[in-house]
């Protein structure tokens, strides 16, 4: 996959275009429109790993631009707002045992936190915000002292700040609940972690709620059989209304495929069960991890069943049958998740993609959101609004021992404790609004809503979060109607071209 991007964007540079190249014997075909609220047609949500808004925001927009460190430097535009941000006393006197204090771009790999659900709980301490160290830092031998409290500024995560400055993004947006990989990509496409048949697995289900990550019965490649879900997700809602969408994973293809002579699928080792939750639910899963069975199948339901990789993502592109709704999974390597990837294979990622989605036919009724799954257990200063209550006294602790997270509504579902921590959140799109930070209370299933209101699906029931869930609609300015395109350099993070 980097190959590929690599090879793109030399051609690009080379030849001064940026377009999507189309192989010999395709055409671009014809887009498909729906009838949306709002001019954005075609929505691709990139879905990546384990970073909180003060890891990768928190001195936004004023980077450290060490001399001689070899980093790309970052200067804000004059006109840039301000975020809710670390600047000020929290880096001076913070409650917690380190003061938050920044690594450098040498400094991209690191070890991995501590998100579980009860854990991320105790670091918030009541709403002291004062047991990070304690309670979500990696503090094993070898991992840097303190490593919750660490940040990024723009030149590690130089791509993503120079996205905010040139589209929209929030510093208000959080998980939907405190917790884990599993949790996030539930909430992403159904707003609920709860299930209602009667798997239980100590310690990952309580109450019939999902606290830890745990993998899909229907997977061949899954490690475990643990849950079946039983809500409805927004693939059924797409489905019902005859909407093209589909979940792209860069690890999704097996290594050996299904076959008159391999009933099961064997999948790379790189491949995550966690990392496509549609395959929890019987009416959306891909078990065997079948390709579609042509390119205009790409988006409808057939063998795939809408779960692709993203070899498959690039075809519907360059054949002219992007879907309507398209999440984009980076592979395991290239999502930002700590120990695993780094922010600057993840920014590789980002900045190819969204380069070539810029440069293809449907960038004009395009917005891409980037946002995160969790936290990874980092350090952020922002109490989260607890809009879902708990008090199962096992695993609820955001208010010490008695006061667990509150006191829930006669029959809510448990163990659901919420919202989490704040989380990166970006749209680039002609539409956004230019160098702009939302301040609205969103979070994951806002982009559920999103989805649901701009498409006109109904709501997802059974006490989802879509209920409740904000709008990002003041991120956009849907006057403009500008193709405006800001490619940058994917190793640097840097600006190659900008239309302003």
């Amino acid at each position: 996959m980097r190959q590929i991007f690599s090879a793109v964007l030399s051609f690009a540079l080379l030849t001064g275009t940026f377009s999507v190249p189309v192989q010999a014997g395709q055409s671009r075909g014809q887009k498909k429109d729906y009838d949306t609220a709002t001019p954005i047609k075609h929505l691709v949500v990139i879905f990546d790993e384990n970073n909180s808004f003060d890891h990768y925001f928190g001195t936004y927009p004023y980077a450290a631009n060490p001399a001689g460190a070899g980093e790309p430097p970052f200067y804000a535009a004059p006109d840039t707002p301000p975020v809710n941000g670390l600047l000020g006393p929290l880096t001076l006197s913070n409650p917690n045992e380190f003061a938050p204090f920044r690594l450098d771009r040498s400094m991209a790999v690191t070890c991995d936190n501590d998100n579980h659900y009860t854990d991320e709980q105790k670091a918030y301490d009541s709403g002291l915000l004062d047991m990070f160290v304690q309670d979500t830092s990696n503090n094993a031998a070898g991992c840097t002292p303190g490593l919750a409290m660490g940040y990024y500024d723009g030149n590690t995560v130089t791509a993503l700040w120079n996205y905010a400055q040139h589209y929209a993004m929030s510093d208000n947006f959080y998980d939907t609940e405190f917790g884990t990989t599993v949790m996030g990509h539930l909430n992403l496409i159904s707003g609920l972690t709860h299930q209602t048949n009667t798997l239980s697995v100590k310690g990952k289900i309580a109450n019939g709620s999902i606290i830890a990550n745990v993998d899909p019965v229907m997977d061949d490649c899954a490690s475990g059989t643990e849950v079946q879900m039983t809500s409805l997700n927004v693939g059924d809602l797409l489905n019902t209304k005859g909407i093209t969408w589909g979940w792209f994973y860069g690890d999704f293809t097996p290594t050996v495929p299904v076959s008159a002579t391999n009933s099961t699928a064997q999948c790379s080792t790189e491949y995550d069960s966690h990392y496509d939750p549609f395959l929890y639910y019987a009416s959306t899963t891909n078990p065997h991890h079948l390709l579609p069975s042509s390119t205009s199948m790409i988006g409808h339901t057939d063998q795939a069943n809408h779960q692709y990789d993203l070899t498959t993502f690039w075809a519907a592109v360059q054949n002219g049958n992007l879907p309507a709704v398209s999440f984009v999974k980076p592979p395991h390597i290239m999502n930002g998740h700590p120990s695993d990837s780094s922010p600057l294979l993840e920014q590789e990622f980002l900045v190819n993609t969204i380069n070539q989605l810029q440069q293809s036919p449907y960038w004009e009724d395009m917005a891409i959101l980037i946002t995160y799954d969790d936290s990874d257990g980092w350090y952020d200063h922002v109490m989260p609004p607890i809009v879902s209550q708990s008090n199962d006294a096992a695993n609820d602790a955001l208010l010490g021992p008695t006061g667990l997270c509150g006191t829930p509504a006669p029959g809510a579902y448990l163990d659901r404790c919420g919202y989490g921590e704040r989380l990166p959140f970006l749209v680039i799109s002609p539409f956004a609004k230019h160098n702009y930070v939302d301040h609205s209370v969103n979070d994951l299933t806002s982009v559920l809503r999103f989805i649901e209101d701009n498409w006109s699906l109904g709501r997802i029931g059974d006490q989802s979060f879509d209920a409740i869930a904000g709008s990002f609609l003041t991120m956009f300015n849907f006057e403009d109607r500008r193709a405006r395109r800001t490619i940058l350099d994917p190793d640097s993070g840097e600006i190659i071209h900008c239309d302003e």
